[in-house]
């Protein structure tokens, strides 16, 4: 084993740093400012070369708790330095009275021996007595001289008395002073300390500790997002990090009385290799976060997108088939993450057990509900009884002796809504090797699984405790290769196994029809459908193919097939839970960039929809999961468009043929002419005409309704120029329409404005009228809640519109100086792919563009689209973290689809350059008209 010496061996030479800062004095006064400076030299140079030499440690042995502990012992030797250079040739006394001793201690993480690169250095200054001049001046010599390091420093100066009588009323003092850990000076003076401390504020004060500790936790992962599956964690504070760890150690230093982890197995609350476990995540943990201080040369803690790969990388990891590098350093960071939450567990049941008899309050917070700790039995098993309102095991026995127990444990205490002992989880852990081939093939077992799964009271909560305890990965392996897995996304919030259980918890909220307001149609439909079970099995095994070299649905659905007979689901099922994993994409798919307006869109898919029954599963199974996938994802708007295709294809499904022809037209017209009321019959004539067929079979009526309105008040007013700006509250939308002469690049310079206001197109349609006005659309994302703030944020947008149409606004400077701005999406590579498909649309050529997003895309694309001559009917945008999926209905110049190959290709090349970013768009030429013409 290699001791703390040789650890720090080589990194600074203390002793010859004092010579050499001695040796300066030779000539002058420590307290010449001229001498000042060149000490301070000196110590930046020990300073730096000690830092330098431990990251060189880091990246050869990669040892996290070891960087920490090393640049902690380089920050001790620095400071006893100080110390001494300060009481030897600064603020020296020949003869010190009682009052002028001092000891400095180091608190907090630095009270631990563990430094991080960018950390603070906390550190109290304790005094036997109240201050003196001395120690003020030798306490402020040392300050100032660490702050000119460049150091970040906590600090206080307290006398004993002090210490203990605010550590009483002070939580984070309290906690300060039990790391606290003697640097330098006096030591008597810090053994007094520690003494009264422990005597006078720690004794019989445990549940009071634990229970403000616990709360803090609470907190701080409330902050910073509930889940220990966000794709970029907070190393320090976030769920399943070091700050855990430490609460862990707090808590059981300050109710064991333990110094150490071996310590900590003495006491029987860690067993040997639970200790070990938390040894490894500590170091762990300590490493990612020396690397990501070092790398960002800052005090960096949130493991975000841009430094993952560089971390994993320097970590060691490579790629393997179907997983990239920095997924594989992910994944085993969620792993660590999940092995914290498991030693909290442990803790806190070791606590429950110890403590409950005497700290009601402590239950509490344990999860532990009042009443008689007598067992008593539960109906229909001998093997399981409920103490305490926790269900527990008879004896040790239990799993071996029937190991469908292992299951049958969470199907009871989800059916009689009971938590768990910490007895019996800590069992069912140590027996998960009893779940083998023949468990997983037991009838009964798959039953009670079923039973689980589709539970109508909280399934989501059930299955992660199974999870957590390794029930689930072990019982269903395919689940067990996607846990702790991470996809290297901006869209992604969790990881793919906390994303499945998240996606169970929303199907069962929309069931119990907790979320009806958001969502009415999903809601209604859930208690519709004829079988929820299929519904629930796809759901749970949607994404279980994720990380593999082949399409995660077409793969998902095969497991399916595999799957679904073993959980007891008759091949029609099996059938039904295959179709839905391979299609799960689909809907929203279509949804968000198609023409739902394309009667093509819809028959399309209506073909693979194929009956009214798995539409609705499929609607249902797509919200759930865009819900799961993070807040704010799913969207009003998307839920808009989820409920456009939904209806129209249920149209279709039930015996709906919707044409395009005269009676339509004139149809659409007669409601049209019945709700405008004060309109002359002239007038009326003329607004007939203005419109092309498509356009009255297209839009609605209370659209067109609008749009006559606004069409008649611009020409009341002479202006060929008018917009609206109208909030969707539900839709989380924004309506903006421009009224304005038709000529090349109308969108163009829409998009552009919206650029420069920062407003995000989601949608747009564009017509054209008889008499050469264009009538565009757009759909921006709502920011603010109020609809009167919204309106005139709209409005904003619609000013740079003018400025831009009048020629005062300059789109291409403008757009370029918004785009000059850090994006976190250059942490990401993504191939950009341009489709040009013509079987999509009966009328139109389809111009489908994903690949990077970045600022002002929209507005290249649609300069781009009108330098190539192009006319476009609608255009549908949205964003998925950073892919950009932007689609274009468009025809040629003579309102015809693109057939010409040669032509198809010099679009992909020209389109693929401006997505890029590496082409500037053309210039239309004098008199194209390459904006809008629908007819």
């Amino acid at each position: 084993m290699t001791s703390k010496s040789d650890i720090f061996a080589g990194l600074i030479d203390a002793d010859g740093l004092r010579d050499k800062l001695s040796g300066l004095t030779k000539d002058g006064d420590g307290s010449d400012p001229r001498i000042r400076s060149q000490v301070l030299a000196e110590l930046k140079l020990a300073y730096q070369a000690g830092r330098d030499e431990v990251e060189r440690r880091l990246r050869e042995d990669g040892g996290g708790l070891r960087c920490a502990n090393r640049l902690a012992h380089v920050q001790d030797e620095i400071i006893r330095v100080i110390y001494d250079f300060a009481i030897w040739h600064v603020y020296r006394v020949t003869n010190a009275s009682s009052a002028e001793h001092m000891a400095v201690v180091a608190t907090g993480g630095y009270g631990r021996g563990t430094l991080a690169p960018g950390s603070d250095v906390d550190l109290l200054f304790v005094l036997p007595y109240k201050q003196t001049p001395w120690g003020e001046q030798v306490v402020e010599y040392i300050l100032y001289m660490l702050w000119d390091l460049g150091l970040k420093v906590g600090h206080a100066t307290r006398s004993v008395d002090d210490c203990v009588r605010l550590s009483r009323s002070d939580m984070t003092i309290r906690t300060a002073i039990l790391e606290a850990r003697f640097l330098w000076g006096d030591q008597p003076l810090y053994d007094n300390l520690i003494k009264s401390f422990n005597d006078s504020v720690v004794k019989g004060t445990a549940t009071e500790f634990v229970t403000a500790k616990l709360a803090e936790r609470d907190e701080r992962h409330r902050r910073q997002g509930a889940s220990r599956y966000l794709v970029e964690p907070n190393v320090k504070e976030g769920k399943g990090g070091l700050r855990d760890l430490n609460t862990l150690f707090w808590i059981a230093k300050y109710a064991y009385q333990v110094q150490s982890g071996s310590e900590m197995v003495k006491a029987g609350v860690f067993s040997k290799r639970e200790n070990k476990r938390f040894l490894q995540c500590e170091d762990f943990l300590w490493a990612v976060r020396c690397h990501m201080h070092f790398l960002t040369k800052r005090a960096e803690e949130r493991l975000s997108f841009d430094i993952q790969r560089e971390i994993a990388q320097r970590l060691g990891y490579t790629e393997h088939p179907g997983q990239r590098d920095v997924e594989r350093f992910m994944k085993h960071y969620f792993l660590v993450a999940k092995d914290v939450g498991d030693l909290t567990r442990i803790l806190c049941a070791d606590l429950e057990e110890k403590h409950v008899k005497h700290t009601p309050g402590l239950s509490r917070f344990l999860g532990v509900l009042r009443g008689s700790r007598r067992s008593r039995p539960l109906d229909g098993t001998t093997d399981f009884v409920v103490e305490n309102q926790r269900l527990n095991i008879t004896g040790d026995q239990v799993f071996e002796r029937d190991p469908v127990n292992l299951i049958r444990i969470f199907a009871l205490a989800e059916r009689h809504d009971l938590l768990f002992h910490p007895d019996a989880m800590r069992l069912v852990r140590r027996s998960r090797r009893l779940i083998d081939k023949d468990l997983r093939n037991n009838g009964e077992a798959n039953r009670l699984f079923i039973n689980i799964l589709t539970s109508r009271n909280d399934p989501e909560t059930v299955l992660r405790r199974m999870s957590e305890t390794g029930v689930l990965s072990r019982f269903i392996p395919d689940f067990g290769k996607v846990e702790a897995m991470m996809q290297f996304n901006m869209y992604h919030h969790y990881t793919v196994d906390e994303h499945l259980l998240r996606a169970i918890g929303v199907l069962s909220e929309l069931e119990r029809g907790e979320r009806g307001d958001d969502h009415p149609l999903a809601t209604g439909l859930i208690k519709e459908i004829q079988n929820r079970r299929v519904l629930y099995v796809a759901l749970f095994l949607h994404d279980i193919a994720k990380g593999r070299p082949e399409d995660h649905s077409i793969v998902g659905a095969r497991i399916a097939k595999r799957l679904c007979p073993r959980l007891g689901l008759t091949p029609g099922e099996t059938e039904t839970v295959s179709w839905l994993i391979e299609h799960h994409l689909l809907m929203s798919t279509v949804a968000q960039s198609r023409d739902l307006n394309d009667q093509k869109t819809i028959a399309d898919f209506a073909s693979v929809a194929q009956t009214p029954e798995r539409l609705k599963l499929l609607l249902i199974l797509t919200v759930a999961d865009i819900k799961a996938v993070g807040p704010g994802v799913f969207t009003g708007w998307k839920g808009q468009l989820l409920r456009t295709l939904y209806y129209e294809t249920e149209t279709r499904l039930s015996g709906g043929s919707p044409n395009v022809g005269e009676g339509p037209v004139a149809a659409a017209q007669s409601k049209l002419i019945e709700k405008l009321k004060g309109w002359s019959e002239e007038e009326i004539a003329a607004y007939r005409a203005r419109h092309y067929p498509a356009y009255w079979v297209r839009v609605d009526l209370k659209d067109q309704l609008v749009h006559a309105e606004l069409i008649r008040a611009a020409d009341i007013s002479d202006n060929r120029l008018a917009t609206r700006v109208h909030p969707h509250a539900f839709e989380g939308v924004t309506e903006i329409t421009v009224l304005a002469p038709d000529h090349p690049r109308l969108l163009s310079t829409i998009a552009g404005a919206c650029s420069v206001a920062g407003a995000n197109i989601v949608d747009a349609q564009i017509y054209t009228t008889t008499d050469g006005l264009a009538l565009d659309t757009i759909f921006v994302t709502r920011e603010l809640p109020d609809d009167a703030d919204e309106r005139r944020r709209g409005e904003r947008v619609t000013n740079i519109i003018r400025g831009a149409l009048s020629g005062e606004e300059k789109l291409p400077e403008s757009v370029a100086h918004k785009s000059m701005g850090r994006s976190r999406v250059r942490a990401f590579h993504l191939e950009t792919e341009v489709l040009v498909k013509n079987s999509v649309s009966e009328n139109h050529t389809v111009l489908e563009m994903s690949g990077l997003d970045r600022p002002g895309l929209l507005y290249d694309l649609t300069r781009e689209i009108s330098s190539l001559n192009l006319n476009i009917a609608s255009a549908h945008v949205a964003t998925f973290g950073e892919r950009a999926v932007d689609v274009f209905y468009v025809t040629d110049l003579t309102g015809q689809k693109i057939s010409n190959i040669t032509r198809q290709a010099t679009i992909r090349q020209r389109l693929t350059e401006a997505f890029d970013g590496e082409g500037r768009a053309r210039a239309a030429k004098p008199g194209q008209r390459a904006v809008a013409s629908v007819k």
